[in-house]
């Protein structure tokens, strides 16, 4: 290929990506070719009968406590100013900032034995959605990406995995996949899906557009008919599909009443999780909803407080109304972290990083509820008992959503990966 031409590519290609962005903001980041599947190790874990259809995946940034949330140690001077109170489930306790949780435990599965090595943030935040150390050669894909690269699209009119949040580039996005598994960004769940709706021309004259636009590109496309140039030609038409669809109504929160959307609270992370459930109700396979503020190094009994209310709020509107829709048990729900934060109080009244032992949540998906599994020590210091590393929690996850673990997909540089990076799953969480 000569010089002239490379640029015309290049140029091409820079192009489409700014299309592709006006028509949805997705971005078109990790194209490949079409990996090829192979057998890895067996691990010995049969195929999931009745694998749940959907994650929702509600990350807490920073590093959330599991001393003031999921893992309390009353009486224990690592303790400090928050109590303990008991749930609807016997013998799970959780902290008093969790009061409306307390009520849904019986449909939580508590894994307070989470223990890393990663314990700075990107590291941490990394590994976790992704299974996988960072590298800088390459980008591993998240679990909502292995999700829809196995099971693929529910509705072709809808993106098959969203996030919902401030900081998009903290998801575990498409990575070494094609473009088509990167997740659509959303920063403001109240604004609906933006640039999705004609603007200053009417539907004739926007498909007479399309047309001449494609006579421009037919040349180009029969030049280089290779699969990058087809993954942005399917981009388009998937942007135009979702604009002519009535689907497009999943996105607008104002079809919702008051009381509902006050149930969940009025916050970003409250309505994200009012639209994930949407998106789910539509179809939509992945949902990635974040709340930061977790890294808490001073004044934690302030702060920890009033970031539980945001989650406690919005989290069990989301599991009632899951549950009462008949939407719990095919839709995993994820609550997790990057790590935890030290069980001794530092000299600020705050809590430092700590990855050696923390706490996340499942439900739903078929696992069990009312439950807790593993343990720390008297002082929530250590690991005590069952320890989970972040490869067995993500092949738990997996694992509820049907994924083979031992199925081996290979990056364009022909390396092996797995979805949980030969994690195994706690078969003890499923009911």
């Amino acid at each position: 290929m000569n010089t002239l031409n490379k640029s015309d590519e290049w140029s091409r290609r820079r192009f489409m990506e700014g299309t592709a962005k006006t028509f949805l903001g997705v971005g078109a980041l990790g194209m490949t070719s079409r990996s090829n599947a192979a057998l890895g190790p067996n691990l010995g874990i049969p195929q999931r009968a009745g694998a749940a259809k959907h994650i929702i995946y509600l990350y807490m940034g920073g590093g959330m406590t599991h001393l003031d949330t999921f893992d309390t140690k009353p009486g224990h001077e690592n303790q400090g100013q928050t109590k303990t109170i008991n749930t609807n489930a016997d013998g799970v306790r959780i902290s008093e900032y969790l009061p409306s949780l307390a009520g849904h435990a019986d449909k939580l599965a508590i894994v307070r034995s989470l223990t890393s090595t990663a314990g700075a943030h990107d590291q941490g935040n990394y590994l976790m959605h992704t299974s996988y150390e960072q590298r800088a050669t390459i980008r591993h894909p998240g679990i909502g990406a292995w999700a829809l690269k196995y099971k693929g699209r529910m509705n072709t009119n809808l993106p098959g995995s969203v996030f919902i949040g401030g900081n998009s580039r903290i998801n575990g996005g498409g990575g070494f996949f094609e473009p088509q598994y990167e997740p659509l960004a959303i920063n403001d769940p109240n604004s609906g899906l933006k640039n999705s709706k004609l603007r200053g021309v009417n539907q004739e004259m926007f498909d007479q557009r399309l047309e001449l636009a494609g006579k421009f590109d037919s040349e180009f496309h029969e030049r280089y008919n290779v699969k990058q140039v087809r993954a942005y030609t399917s981009m388009y038409d998937d942007a135009v599909r979702i604009m002519k669809s009535k689907d497009l109504q999943a996105f607008d929160l104002s079809q919702e009443d008051e009381m509902t959307r006050e149930r969940y609270g009025r916050d970003p992370f409250g309505q994200g999780c009012l639209l994930a459930r949407r998106l789910i109700e539509h179809d939509v396979r992945s949902v990635e909803v974040s709340l930061g503020g977790w890294d808490m190094h001073n004044n934690v009994f302030v702060s920890a407080p009033d970031k539980c209310a945001i989650l406690d709020q919005a989290m069990s509107a989301l599991l009632e109304d899951l549950d009462r829709r008949g939407k719990l048990e095919e839709t995993v729900v994820v609550l997790t972290t990057e790590f935890g934060r030290t069980p001794r109080i530092n000299q600020n009244a705050g809590r430092d990083h700590y990855p050696k032992a923390f706490s996340s949540v499942l439900a739903g998906g078929g696992l069990k509820g009312g439950i807790t599994y593993g343990k720390t020590d008297e002082g929530a210091e250590n690991v005590a008992e069952n320890p989970v590393k972040i490869q067995d929690f993500n092949a738990t996850v997996a694992h509820a959503l049907g994924l083979p673990l031992d199925q081996v997909l290979y990056s364009p540089s022909k390396r092996p990966f797995t979805v949980a990076h030969k994690g195994k799953p706690v078969l003890d969480l499923f009911a």
